[in-house]
């Protein structure tokens, strides 16, 4: 259903530089934040936070009935981003990305977010299987 996409020459490892969708429709994942069940923010640094969206994200994604197996891209914004984040980013997003074919992806970082004690917030983009 995804296919990696990663022409030969100078890649960043770890992200596809595309995905083909071979079928199925498409489900667009919001912004999602660090909340737990009850509204509160979870953690006070970027690692804490960023694997509660992930944990956000797949419920959201198994709602829809899939896994992060198909997720075709990540979007990934994080509040005052300094390059010695980025090992930490990349160690809790690899826990829950498929990483045999990951999602096209891109971190941006930011001046701010809607509230001062978020530090992350990730969209996405995902192919849901037509039904049989």
């Amino acid at each position: 259903m995804l296919r990696a996409i990663n022409p030969p020459g100078a890649t960043i490892p770890g992200i596809s530089q595309a995905v083909l969708v071979e079928g199925g429709q498409p489900l667009y994942l919001s912004g999602h934040v660090p909340f737990d069940t009850d509204g509160t923010v979870v953690g006070t640094d970027h690692a804490t936070q960023l694997d509660q969206v992930f944990r956000n994200i797949a419920d959201t994604l198994r709602a829809a009935g899939v896994g992060f197996e198909s997720v075709a891209r990540l979007t990934i914004y994080v509040r005052d981003f300094d390059s010695s984040l980025l090992p930490q980013i990349r160690e809790v997003r690899d826990r829950w990305v498929n990483t045999a074919c990951p999602p096209a992806s891109a971190l941006v970082g930011v001046a701010s977010l809607f509230r001062p004690d978020v530090l992350v917030e990730v969209d996405a983009f995902a192919i849901v299987p037509a039904a049989k």
